[in-house]
């Protein structure tokens, strides 16, 4: 049985450019690093950037990664990556997100709440399209 999330690894083309984005706006840890990539903490996510030789292709679907802040510190955050990073979607789910991508284009999201707000959510919904299992 998984028994959760062991780390993300992400390849990207500029390696001091993403550790700059993934510490300095983000906010998260760098933890160690060599000539070719970096572990970084982000909460509780030990994420790994690798020095990638070919080129990052760009995600055009719904494929992405959702990251959590405190609930204080999203307004803040959110401004931050705004000035930062490129925007790709608009929210249309349940608690307060943003959709941006990362400097070699990974589509990531700053999501306020967590599964059980999600369900709680689905749960009151009258219209039947969701299905909650308890």
């Amino acid at each position: 049985m998984i028994a959760g999330v062991n780390h993300i690894t992400l390849a990207v083309t500029d390696l001091p450019r993403s550790i700059w984005f993934y510490t300095d706006i983000l906010g998260g840890t760098l933890r160690a690093d060599w000539s070719h990539g970096a572990y970084l903490e982000l909460g509780e996510l030990w994420l790994c950037l690798t020095l990638s030789d070919t080129p990052i292709q760009s995600r055009q679907d719904y494929t992405h990664i959702a990251l959590s802040c405190k609930d204080a510190d999203f307004p803040t955050l959110s401004r931050q990556i705004r000035d930062h990073a490129e925007l790709w979607q608009d929210n249309k789910s349940e608690g307060a997100s943003l959709y941006f991508r990362d400097p070699d284009g990974h589509q990531l999201e700053l999501h306020q709440g967590n599964l059980a707000s999600r369900l709680a959510h689905y749960r009151t919904q009258v219209d039947g399209q969701v299905r909650v299992y308890d």
